[in-house]
């Protein structure tokens, strides 16, 4: 019997599995049955390495659901410090995924199981109004962006995200990635919860916080500090930066943490 050695990691409490030289099999069965937090090991995403001539490694992402996605900011964190423990070293690595390329650079933490890492996230872009997006009402007054990172999200500016049933409105959206934004509590903050493609609600999403940073700073949510928006989640908080020089690229700041080395037979 076949026996496949992961690592489990997540970035602000966004979990995913990481498996090198995944067999040759169905890859998007394999994640439902790895993800499933019952009956497997539970996350939120599994996340495959392959060797790439000029990369660190090439990075696909399967969700919890077995649907492919193009990038998650939490899930490249997860596989840097992967990529990282494997070949034994910190230095910046270039991952290739889905939505091009990604530059990430980690550093050391006080702590032996996490790293800080930066990530490249790359331009935000304009995407249409997705399908079905009337059936979420929002009123003709509320904020509303289509935006993408490679992958699609839209943000709605909220009153309080606490108070808003975002299962369901997620639900009725299941094909994009929802964020719900507050500003503050900081004057260069804001406060999301997200609906997470393939996922569901999680505890937070690299991809889409550096989204709703800039809507929200376009929206004037939150006035960034020398270019950057700290976006508080559920699982915590991470630092989206834009330049003036390049005002549409977004560079995510977060940490990554070892939860386990797993072993589990193939079935």
């Amino acid at each position: 019997m076949t026996t496949l050695t992961l690592t489990k990691h997540h970035g602000l409490g966004n979990d995913f599995l990481v498996l090198f030289d995944p067999p040759d099999v169905d890859h998007a069965l394999l994640a439902t049955q790895l993800c499933n937090r019952h009956t497997g090991l539970g996350a939120d995403g599994l996340l495959l390495a392959h060797d790439a001539e000029g990369y660190a490694a090439k990075m696909t992402l399967y969700n919890a659901d077995g649907s492919r996605a193009e990038m998650s900011g939490n899930g490249i964190r997860c596989f840097a410090q992967a990529v990282a423990a494997r070949r034994g070293d910190l230095g910046p690595q270039l991952i290739l995924t889905d939505a091009g390329d990604r530059v990430v650079v980690l550093a050391s933490t006080d702590d032996e199981h996490t790293i800080l890492a930066q990530v490249e996230m790359g331009e935000v872009g304009v995407i249409d109004e997705p399908l079905g997006w009337a059936a979420l009402a929002c009123h003709p007054d509320r904020p509303v962006a289509h935006l993408t990172m490679g992958n699609p999200h839209s943000i709605v500016g909220v009153d309080e995200v606490a108070v808003v049933d975002l299962a369901d409105l997620g639900g009725k959206v299941p094909h994009v990635n929802l964020e719900i934004v507050e500003p503050g509590p900081e004057s260069n903050a804001i406060t999301m919860r997200v609906h997470e493609r393939g996922a569901g609600i999680t505890f937070a999403c690299g991809t889409g916080a550096c989204a709703s940073a800039y809507a929200a700073a376009q929206w004037g949510l939150a006035t960034p500090i020398d270019g950057e928006v700290v976006v508080h989640m559920d699982g915590g908080s991470a630092i989206v930066r834009f330049s003036p020089e390049t005002p549409t690229f977004a560079v995510l700041t977060g940490p990554a943490t070892h939860i386990a080395t797993i072993q589990v037979p193939l079935q």
